[in-house]
């Protein structure tokens, strides 16, 4: 079965006979082999390409899930002898800042140097599904603070007022501080509407009683978003502890700013081994038993952000969230 997920993957009978370290001779005798005992071909050959037929389509999700349960049974048995290997699947949206990602996978990978880890970047409502889902082990959310995670087990890491950004020359660079009402008047950029991201400032303004213009929608926070702003095509509401990451524009603060929420959520029933070293070097899952790990107190440095100038203080408690409280049936847009 590896076989023919690397040649669906490859497309290619060479390329996947490398990747799976074999020569092609003896990976073809054994996906013919099969192709036999299933009574139906797999790969429709010709001297240009190699592609799946309807039989090898349907047998392909089966397949792979037979893959992933027997990796998952070789490290539930490692985990068994005391040791941590397998696969590592962490999801984030692109403005995290709760936690220090690369910082974090790099002392994981000291410490469970056998473990292979894949990041996908994406929005918190589709990461929140593939958690669910178990295709992402632990994922890191930014949501409104009226939404919470929903079917998987969470943590608070942080919340986060919004700050304007916008161009140096902009009439605004210069000012301590506006409020929602001064920035209403603006054209903004911002996430695809019904996205998380856009939620936290599309609720703000809302119940302030006031409308706004969006004329540039972008489907991912990144440089991009920056870059129009830098020229000046619009401002945008950004979580204060990522701006610093951006480069040609600047920051004000805003008087009534909305909020965010970070949560590192993760699929309570269907945590791997992995995934539970993982959280226990995050310091937010410190009290479960991991083999191998060295005791981790929580970090009494959670990521916090101080409050909007007229504002309260931003709590800074690592806390546990309720399960019962929805996310809201939103688009598939990146906080």
């Amino acid at each position: 079965m590896r076989y023919v997920v690397a040649v669906a993957e490859t497309n290619n009978f060479t390329r996947a006979a490398e990747r799976c370290r074999v020569v092609q001779s003896a990976l073809s005798h054994q996906i013919a082999r099969l192709e036999r005992e299933l009574g139906a071909r797999l790969f429709e050959r010709t001297s240009r390409r190699v592609r799946l037929t309807p039989a090898g389509a349907a047998f392909l999700p089966a397949a792979r899930q037979c893959l992933d349960a027997a990796e998952r049974a070789a490290a539930e048995v490692a985990a068994a002898v005391g040791e941590v290997r397998g696969r590592l699947a962490v999801g984030l949206i692109p403005t995290v800042a709760a936690v220090d990602i690369p910082g974090a996978l790099r002392d994981f990978r000291r410490r469970y140097p056998q473990v292979r880890v894949s990041l996908r970047v994406g929005g918190s409502e589709h990461l929140a599904e593939q958690v669910g889902e178990g295709a992402v082990d632990v994922a890191f959310l930014g949501l409104p603070t009226t939404a919470r995670p929903q079917g998987v087990a969470a943590r608070v890491l942080a919340r986060d007022r919004l700050v304007a950004v916008v161009a140096p020359d902009h009439p605004l660079a210069g000012e301590p501080a506006v409020g929602l009402r001064r920035l209403s008047s603006e054209v903004f950029v911002d996430l695809p509407a019904g996205t998380a991201g856009r939620l936290q400032s599309d609720q703000a303004f809302a119940a302030a009683g006031l409308d706004r213009d969006v004329a540039f929608e972008v489907s991912t926070v990144d440089h991009l978003m920056a870059r129009l702003v830098a020229q000046g095509l619009g401002i945008a509401l950004l979580p204060s502890a990522y701006v610093p990451q951006l480069t040609g524009v600047t920051t004000v603060e805003v008087t009534d700013a909305p909020t965010r929420t970070e949560y590192a959520i993760w699929n309570r029933a269907g945590r791997t081994p992995a995934a539970t070293a993982f959280l226990d070097v995050l310091g937010i899952q410190a009290a479960l038993s991991v083999p191998g790990a060295p005791a981790t107190p929580a970090d009494p440095a959670t990521p916090t952000v101080p409050a909007a100038p007229t504002g309260p203080a931003a709590p800074a408690a690592v806390t546990a969230v309720p399960e019962n409280a929805p996310i809201p049936a939103t688009g598939d847009g990146t906080a």
